[in-house]
């Protein structure tokens, strides 16, 4: 949507332009990246209206979710959610009496399992040269995501100064500029010291930098860049899952639990706010109990 139709938008919807630029942009708590994408949902939202939305009603929300291009549930419930803050906030503002979303039902939501990859795969994917600084910092990577389970935008945010390597941490600013420590292992910690040794200042060239990882063009990497040379990797090792930087975070958990991690833990390494979200993983590695139960040798005989 170009810069004049949303300031269109805005000029018809006082209270919207007020929850966006003041509200949502400034005092609510989450990520840059989930705060502009309500603004979007919101834009797109009060545009399909073509007038001043506060005083909308049950049945004109649900028209519009009937109306949405997509047909996602996955995104009909984020757009919903969007809306519904939104309505929430003028009524804690005394702008409306009734949020005209208090009693429209979630789209139902398909449960998935996260994609992650096994033990080997792991082990398969991290031997990787380390003959040219892109190499060494690749390397450097790889080894980072799947010893701290960070997120990819955690990963390539990280400053220098955020790194303990002699305490065997760093520091992670996660979702809504919370901060936490995360304990690396040994493996990370080399690939860290020979990139920042012998990489990092070629990739940097005659440029500075706080950031840790440095693209071709001397600023920091991209999560669009990182997720390319992922699964040009994944295709060269013969790994054909889903592919995503995610995935790492997913084998992470998946592996600590299996390996007998408490859930809290792992939360507590995610940033997970909700322990509700870690808990994913716990059916993971129920599934893989059943799987690996299934393998058990009574069960392989014939039934009397």
């Amino acid at each position: 949507m170009e810069k004049e139709e949303q300031s269109d938008v805005l000029k018809r919807n006082k209270n919207l332009k007020e929850y966006i630029e003041i509200y949502l942009l400034t005092e609510y708590n989450t990520s840059l990246n989930s705060r502009n994408s309500y603004k979007y949902d919101l834009i797109n939202f009060a545009r399909f209206f073509n007038k001043d939305i506060t005083y909308l009603k049950k049945e004109d929300i649900q028209e519009y979710l009937r109306k949405e291009r997509t047909k996602k549930a996955k995104t009909k419930a984020h757009h919903l959610t969007s809306i519904n803050n939104f309505y929430k906030y003028l009524v804690d503002n005394n702008k409306i009496r009734i949020n005209p979303c208090e009693d429209i039902k979630m789209p139902k939501l398909e449960k998935k399992l996260p994609v992650y990859l096994t033990e080997e795969e792991v082990n398969n994917l991290l031997d990787i040269g380390t003959s040219s600084a892109y190499d060494l910092r690749n390397k450097a990577m790889l080894e980072l995501l799947y010893a701290s389970g960070i997120r990819i935008s955690e990963l390539c945010n990280l400053e220098m100064n955020n790194l303990y390597l002699e305490d065997k941490t760093i520091k992670v600013m996660g979702k809504g500029s919370k901060e936490r420590i995360v304990p690396i292992n040994d493996y990370a910690i080399k690939a860290l010291n020979d990139y920042i040794s012998f990489g990092r200042e070629e990739l940097l060239g005659s440029k500075d930098s706080e950031y840790v990882f440095i693209s071709s063009r001397h600023t920091k990497i991209t999560r669009q860049a990182f997720f390319k040379f992922l699964k040009e990797l994944c295709d060269k090792k013969g790994i054909k899952k889903n592919i995503s930087p995610h995935i790492l975070r997913h084998s992470f958990a998946t592996h600590l639990l299996n390996n007998g991690a408490d859930l809290r833990i792992v939360q507590e390494l995610l940033g997970h706010s909700d322990i509700a979200t870690t808990q994913i993983y716990t059916h993971v590695t129920n599934e893989k109990l059943e799987k690996e139960y299934e393998k058990h040798p009574l069960l392989k005989k014939e039934k009397p």
